[in-house]
């Protein structure tokens, strides 16, 4: 009779050490949507200041290399912002809090707290806040990377 006791109190302990241990951080934002902002934001970043805001010629003249400058209207800006705001809030958090994470402001294990900052300053312009981080999409990587996760190019040759 002591044994089927033993064996009870073992299989009861067990699951309460599990329950007490902290629990691992985890990212809830698909790494598709983080890869298509990491590229977006990349795309954007590789952008110039405007060397001749007043241009009136041609594109076809500038070899169109007015592309590459940082203009106002600038398309991927506006498709980056556009896909971030489009994001539930619950996304657009976790995006800001990843990003503060890749950027080095918390650790892996301040991720609650990131999250909590983030719901805290949360407003209307996330995808203007995260467009104006001149890195966002380095901090994105590295935020991942924390997660144990990376974005693969298929482009990319091995």
């Amino acid at each position: 009779m002591p044994i089927a006791f033993l064996k009870l109190e073992q299989e009861t302990a067990m699951p309460l050490t599990s329950q007490t241990e902290p629990s691992a951080p985890t990212l809830t934002l698909s790494t598709e949507v983080i890869a298509f902002i990491v590229v977006k934001a990349k795309e954007f970043d590789a952008k110039e200041a405007d060397s001749d805001p007043d241009s009136g010629s041609n594109p076809s003249d500038d070899d169109q290399i007015d592309v590459l400058e940082d203009k106002p209207d600038d398309p991927v800006r506006s498709e980056l912002i556009g896909y971030i705001n489009a994001l539930s809030e619950d996304e657009q958090i976790e995006l800001v809090a990843l990003a503060w994470l890749g950027r080095g402001t918390y650790s892996l294990d301040e991720w609650n707290d990131a999250l909590d900052a983030a719901r805290g300053e949360h407003n209307r312009r996330t995808g203007q806040y995260l467009a104006g981080l001149p890195l966002l999409g380095d901090y994105l990587e590295g935020g991942l990377a924390a997660f144990g996760e990376s974005i693969v190019d298929d482009d990319e040759e091995t």
